[in-house]
């Protein structure tokens, strides 16, 4: 018989064990016997997996109300026309199958088993849904798909978890390749889960760092693991990137067939896509920068924490004086043991030469170095800031002034001026900004959405990309009026007229 390693065999025995923990609620609901009102025996683990995947298309449709009774109505018309019950009993149906997948204790569901790798009996818990929301006035209950919950979802799947982003990153580029920008918006909506769950466990595993690391054995496969992550992060960052180059390629593409064609719907999927993938992947970047802190500062305070750790267990007369007096040593050897207790050896010289050398200038005596040098502007300088604050504002300022161009055909500065005061934004009349955007607009008139591109080298591309998707395939014209307007003491502004445009027109 061969020789088998028993360590080898049984090592990440508990991390089989918690794959197949999952499973345990479905194979509990496999467990129950009920008919229906013709006796036919009904298979509570199919309606669990439905349950499942019911919840978990209400992740995706970000709808925080998902209760008991919605999923009544979901299982009865799936399986009414094979299971023969009322409305009642497909409630008492759908709150059996709740309770199994959420306790109605509020307890995650305890699995135990042996570990045969530490030779203990050990616990898992598990929570496949969890309370989302309450509404007092109907005393209903909501839920949504915990951590777990997904993981069972993404187990009944052939592609691992970890690689899920990824996949759906091949996925969606596929379908770009194809045309099928319906089941692209449904992609990218499943990658924003996939990001959500894993900023989930990027908290958890701070939490983890902070707490478990108490040795230098833990400290270095927690390491490892951050090194991990930070690459396959990495990887997907790239990924995006080239996914942001290959919407924008596809975008034109469109673009450029919906100007021949009546059917403007392909153009407008296409500036969604591009939208979410954006929103997305400024998720996806700020986990990547949430996992180089951790690398770098929590790693560091954790190993920081360790060292005084050791500082505060260590006991002189145990560890030092007690070796000292109890064992004979050479006196090579208690030169070693002493060494980094003693002093280090000092010598106060002086030298003619600091005479000559390079002075510090003191003010007032007070014996502080006087600091010469510039304030330099760093990477999260006053310009930065105050371009994030133009980026938003033309978004709002577009998108309200589009809103009251499709009500009235045409808007004049002033009296949009004055209904702006009265807004809820009415404090940006005092910023530079907002005057900054109709200039831009008189300047560039008539402005298309297909001109952004000519202006990249003049402005940021990222600046003025939300207020052009919103634009849309639509023109503006703006024309200059001759009265000025007096906004406030600091600022004033020439009246214009906006109305719309031919997107074919060529103008001068």
């Amino acid at each position: 018989m061969d020789y088998v390693e028993i360590g080898q065999v049984v090592s990440g025995f508990r991390e089989r064990m918690t794959k197949l923990a999952l499973f345990d609620p479905l194979y509990e609901l496999q467990r129950k016997r009920q008919t229906d009102r013709q006796n036919k025996p009904i298979d509570f683990m199919e309606l669990g997996l439905l349950t499942l995947l019911y919840f978990f298309e209400q992740k995706l449709m970000r709808n925080n109300k998902a209760g008991v009774k919605d999923l009544a109505e979901f299982l009865l018309k799936v399986t009414g026309i094979f299971i023969d019950l009322d409305d009642v009993e497909f409630e008492d149906l759908a709150r059996q199958i709740t309770q199994v997948f959420r306790p109605t204790t509020g307890k995650k569901r305890d699995f135990t088993f042996m570990n045969w790798e530490s030779g203990q009996t050990e616990h898992i818990y598990i929570s496949i849904l969890k309370a989302n929301a309450f509404d007092l006035k109907t005393n209903t209950q909501y839920y949504t798909l915990d951590e777990d919950g997904l993981e069972l979802i993404f187990a009944t799947k052939e592609f691992y978890t970890e690689f899920q982003l990824s996949i759906h990153q091949l996925v969606l580029r596929k379908q770009l390749e194809k045309g099928e920008f319906e089941g692209a918006l449904r992609q990218i909506n499943e990658m924003r889960i996939d990001v959500e769950a894993l900023q989930e466990r990027m908290v958890k595993l701070e939490h983890e760092l902070k707490r478990n690391i108490v040795s230098e054995e833990t400290f270095g496969r927690y390491k490892g693991l951050l090194e991990d992550i930070y690459l396959r992060l990495q990887m997907e960052n790239e990924e995006f990137e080239e996914l942001r180059q290959f919407v924008k390629e596809t975008k034109d593409r469109v673009q450029a067939q919906t100007v021949r064609q009546a059917d403007q719907r392909p153009y407008e999927l296409i500036l969604r896509i591009s939208n979410e993938l954006e929103k997305v992947h400024g998720e996806h970047s700020d986990l990547f920068h949430q996992s180089m802190v951790l690398k770098s500062h929590a790693l560091g305070a954790a190993q920081e924490s360790l060292y005084y750790t050791g500082l505060d267990s260590f006991n002189f007369d145990q560890d030092i004086a007690s070796l000292i007096f109890s064992t004979p040593l050479p006196l090579e050897t208690m030169k070693g043991v002493l060494a980094p207790f003693l002093p280090v050896q000092e010598t106060k010289m002086w030298s003619l030469l600091t005479v000559w050398a390079e002075q510090n200038m003191l003010e007032d005596g007070s014996g502080q170095e006087r600091d010469d040098k510039f304030l330099e502007l760093g990477g999260d300088s006053d310009e930065y800031r105050y371009q994030t604050m133009q980026k938003k504002l033309y978004k709002i300022l577009m998108e309200q002034l589009l809103q009251k161009m499709e009500e009235q055909g045409q808007v004049e500065l002033k009296p949009f001026i004055q209904l702006f005061e009265e807004s809820e934004h009415a404090n940006l009349l005092g910023e530079r900004a907002f005057y900054d955007f109709w200039i831009y607009l008189h300047q560039r008139s008539p402005l298309r959405a297909d001109d952004r591109d000519k202006h990249q080298n003049e402005e940021p591309g990222t600046l003025l990309e939300d207020m052009y998707m919103l634009l849309g395939s639509r023109c503006l014209v703006i024309i200059e009026q001759e009265d000025i307007i007096k906004v406030n003491d600091r600022f004033s502004i020439q009246n214009m007229l906006i109305s719309w445009g031919e997107q074919d027109d060529n103008w001068t």
